[in-house]
């Protein structure tokens, strides 16, 4: 390969500085990484084209195994169940569940994906503020979990089972204030206005129906492990005083997921390394108050409950990057430098969300100056990085930008741009298409042009410059 060329670009007055304002902000030699587990990503790149999103089986299944180890040295009955939303790639699928994750749906979609990936539907486990009437016979008659989320669902429940002769095992949502999160209060049934009590009262009073957990998801993103501890305190109290009303046995509790992963919100000074706990301290925090709320039902004999974790982000977010280049530069107006990159927020839509860890794939020379990252879309608002100081780049550097994994191949819009190939590269060491570009027949296999409209006539006007 011959001698890059430096980029020229018109002098310009730039304020220098000898240190940034926030330390975790500037660049170092020591950020640039070049290969994912032992593979280069060059030649990765000059394959599979730019942009490109690149996964880990690796690290996805180190990820899996670590958290289900922690949480079952301190409480052995507890099982995860991979909600489909974070990342709901077939290949990553496959994953968590030959790890033993079940999974966690919130749609008709979800559903037939998780059946078609041969999850049986007892491992199923059906959340979401709409079910349709033909998802609730479909995993009914699959004996899939049903978390139930308003009166009008738990009424169609009822007359399906009624209707089927059965007696359904269900959980119920609940939604109360925990002191330390913004309470969700639109999904499931409240506890502090009696809305929660009047739901167990009413399955109770079924012959189609049987109470036998309890589901919440206090937030995402949550850095505070005591709001969890007191997630698991309100929600066993809960379930001690359901069942002394309607005398039933209440085995799981769902305290759906929410971990934070190593990405930097922003808005927030410190970096991920110093504000985000470790899966050690979430497990401590969640386990010891459950062994606390939990003390006395092994002396009146009761069976303690299995604990679900629906955790996604913290599982996936580190195991995915999003390789790009730089296709061109510009100084702003204010005497920043401007770099458009070829992947907008259609791909990476939690830029909205975080200041991602933007890394070179080597050492780069030059001053380095506060830079914004714009994405390749014609929208004001494509930015992928406000503000991140870097090195002069060339067009065609190519960039990393890392914890990608969590929702942005379910939240990425087909907008303007197609969608790149996605990449896995396998324990093994070998790399494996897993979703691949777009093309225009990828996106037009769904269209139908009425026959009227098929022949295109352009109509010349005079005095156009098609006359």
């Amino acid at each position: 390969m011959g001698k890059q060329k430096k980029i020229w670009s018109k002098p310009a007055i730039i304020m220098q500085q000898a240190g940034g304002v926030n330390k975790f902000n500037g660049y170092r030699d020591e950020f640039c990484q070049s290969h994912i587990d032992g593979i280069p990503v060059l030649p990765l790149l000059d394959q599979y084209h730019s942009p490109l999103f690149i996964l880990s089986e690796k690290k996805i299944r180190e990820n899996i195994r670590h958290l289900t180890r922690v949480f079952r040295a301190l409480w052995p009955e507890m099982i995860h169940a991979w909600p489909y939303k974070t990342n709901y790639l077939s290949a990553v699928c496959h994953i968590a569940h030959q790890e033993g994750s079940w999974a966690e749906v919130v749609s008709d979609f979800e559903y037939a994906k998780a059946k078609q990936s041969g999850v049986p539907g007892s491992r199923i486990i059906l959340n979401g503020p709409y079910k349709s009437q033909k998802l609730l016979k479909e995993a009914i008659k699959d004996n899939a979990f049903i978390n139930i989320d308003h009166f009008d669902e738990l009424l169609m429940i009822e007359q399906i089972a009624k209707d089927m002769s059965e007696v359904v095992q269900v959980g119920i949502r609940l939604n109360f204030n925990n002191g330390y999160t913004e309470p969700w209060s639109r999904f499931g049934f409240n506890i502090e206005n009696g809305e929660a009590m009047r739901a167990v009262l009413r399955i109770g009073g079924s012959k189609h129906l049987e109470l036998t957990g309890l589901h919440s998801h206090i937030g995402t993103f949550i850095l505070d492990t005591r709001a969890y501890a007191e997630q698991v305190r309100i929600m066993c109290a809960f379930m001690d005083a359901a069942e002394r009303e309607i005398d039933c046995r209440i085995s799981v509790l769902d305290i759906g997921g929410g971990f934070a992963s190593f990405n930097a919100l922003r808005g927030i000074y410190l970096s991920p390394e110093q504000i985000v706990p470790q899966i050690e301290q979430y497990a401590q925090a969640i386990t010891n108050s459950l062994r606390a709320a939990t003390a006395h039902r092994e002396a009146e004999g009761k069976p303690l409950p299995m604990l679900i974790l629906e955790t996604g982000r913290a599982v996936i977010d580190d195991a995915e990057c999003l390789i790009t280049r730089v296709v061109g530069n510009k100084r702003l107006p204010d005497g920043r430098r401007g770099c458009i990159l070829d992947s907008g927020v259609n791909l990476l839509f939690t830029a909205f969300w975080y200041n991602h860890m933007v890394k070179p794939l080597r050492p780069l020379d030059g001053i380095s100056e506060d830079t914004v990252l714009y994405g390749s879309l014609c929208m004001n608002l494509d930015v992928i990085h406000s503000s991140i100081f870097l090195p002069p780049l060339n067009v065609g550097e190519p960039l990393m930008i890392t914890n990608t994994g969590a929702y942005n191949n379910t939240q990425w819009m087909q907008f303007i741009q197609y969608r790149p190939n996605i990449i896995m590269i396998m324990e093994q060491g070998n790399v494996e298409v897993i979703r691949e570009a777009e093309r225009l027949e990828t996106l037009q296999s769904l269209e139908h042009v009425p026959l009227a409209l098929r022949e295109l006539e352009i109509q010349k006007k005079p005095g156009t410059i098609d006359e």
